[in-house]
């Protein structure tokens, strides 16, 4: 084997014995497995263990997934349900082979009832050994995966690429009210008081972020390295740096992410995109442009419409993820809904509270607006600007961000890991992107 595999497992109480063994068979090979439940033989609903298994792979917490209930079907059919994810449910090492090969799934559902232990070790070594390096059968996974970016979308006769779904009137003014309602206080349900989320949840959402404009090499250096021991999501980095960090960062399953148009985002369009395919053929897999904020607020809808999907379409061509960055403390409610409104229509994959170099940065108010308003297009919601402690990162969580941009992310994890076992976290060193910004 050539490296250890992040390898998330669970199942119901059906298939808890096999995962049992398929775990042990794991850790015999030196892989890393996550245990997401269940942890014994009474009765359980499986779609909460095969979703517990989808969003550890979707967050990149993990590498592979495997979820086992009765026959794998329904397992499958749940982790589906998690952007991300593709999940088969395979009943030999010939299906299994052909799930990596041919479409490029990340997540195996076995089923209890239909495989014994022998053969399911060989269905997961058939899994974890393939992989989809041909072009034609990684054409068509790009295909399922551009079906998920726009789920609600349908194919509209004349309409510009990206403009995705055409609400009826009725749906609209439905829309308008509530939103309306929202703004004056109306209706809105308090948000929710923070649960505790496990270290590696939050871990597996944040973007280790250095964005200072003094950062050296050694900086960046010091930033993956902290990426690679804490599992971050990505690390988001200025331009200039994207090659170093992707070379740094190859093969630790951190992503790297770039700031496009940072931090003022008054470049043309045509700037922006060509900033983010250069950022993208030096190894970034996602980035994150500011929007056109005087466009914005002087109502110029045509023009940060162009802006946003200059750099989206730049981002599909190179198979990279896009966030806009609004800057909301520079925003009314009004022109935070707007934005959001042209990001879905411009088919972003994110939308961001804050470059974090403005007067303020992420609330929770502004993260609940977001998720509100970009629901139906199921778009994700990075709050960044001021994200500093554990508290803070649960907080934005609750309030719908699905992802975390801080230079605290160190900081943040020991928090929870030192909350988990009951002790008070030790004093962290300042965060390499500390001081203004995140």
């Amino acid at each position: 084997m050539a490296s250890p595999l992040r390898i998330a497992v669970g199942a119901d109480h059906g298939g808890f014995e096999l995962k049992q063994a398929l775990a042990a068979h794991l850790r015999s090979q030196g892989h890393l497995v996550e245990d997401c439940g269940t942890h014994g033989p009474e009765p359980v609903d499986y779609p909460r263990f095969a979703e517990a298994v989808a969003r550890r792979v979707a967050a990149g917490g993990a590498d592979f997934g495997i979820a086992v209930d009765g026959a794998g079907i329904g397992s499958a059919m749940a982790a589906n349900k998690v952007p991300g994810v593709l999940a088969a449910a395979c009943q030999s090492e010939a299906m299994a082979a052909n799930a990596r090969e041919h479409n490029g799934a990340n997540v195996l559902a076995l089923g209890a009832s239909l495989v014994d232990a022998a053969a399911a070790r060989g269905i997961v070594d058939a899994f974890l050994s393939r992989s989809c390096t041909a072009a034609r059968h990684r054409r068509r996974v790009e295909m399922i995966r551009e079906i998920e970016r726009r789920p609600m979308a349908r194919a509209s006769e004349g309409g510009e690429r990206g403009d995705g779904i055409e609400l009826s009137p009725e749906e609209i003014e439905r829309i308008a009210e509530r939103v309306r309602a929202l703004l004056a206080g109306r209706g809105a349900a308090p948000l929710p008081a923070p649960a505790p989320v496990p270290a590696a949840e939050v871990a597996a959402r944040i973007d280790h972020t250095l964005l200072k404009p003094d950062a050296t090499p050694a900086d960046i250096e010091r930033l993956c390295d902290e990426a690679r021991r804490h599992a971050f999501y990505s690390v988001c980095v200025n331009p200039s740096y994207v090659r170093q960090a992707a070379a740094l960062l190859r093969g630790s399953g951190v992503k790297v992410c770039a700031v496009v148009g940072f931090p003022l985002g008054a470049a043309a369009p045509e700037i922006k995109a060509l900033e983010a395919r250069k950022a993208i053929r030096e190894g970034a897999a996602e980035i994150d442009m500011v929007i056109n904020i005087g466009a914005l607020k002087g109502k110029d809808e045509a023009l940060v419409l162009r802006d946003i999907r200059a750099v989206v379409e730049a981002c599909r061509d190179g198979r990279a993820r896009s966030k806009v960055i609004f800057e909301n403390a520079l925003l009314t409610d009004e022109e935070k809904v707007a934005a959001c409104q042209l990001s879905m229509r411009a088919g972003a994959d994110f939308v961001k509270t804050s470059t974090g170099f403005a007067s303020g940065g992420a609330t929770r108010e502004d993260v609940a607006l977001m998720a509100r308003t970009v629901a139906p297009k199921r778009l994700g919601v990075k709050a960044a600007g001021g994200i500093r402690s554990y508290d803070d990162a649960v907080a934005m969580l609750a309030a719908g961000a699905t992802r975390l941009g801080t230079s605290a992310g160190v900081r943040i994890v020991e928090e929870a890991r030192a909350r988990a076992a009951g002790r008070a976290p030790e004093a962290a060193a300042a965060p390499a992107g500390g001081g203004k910004g995140y």
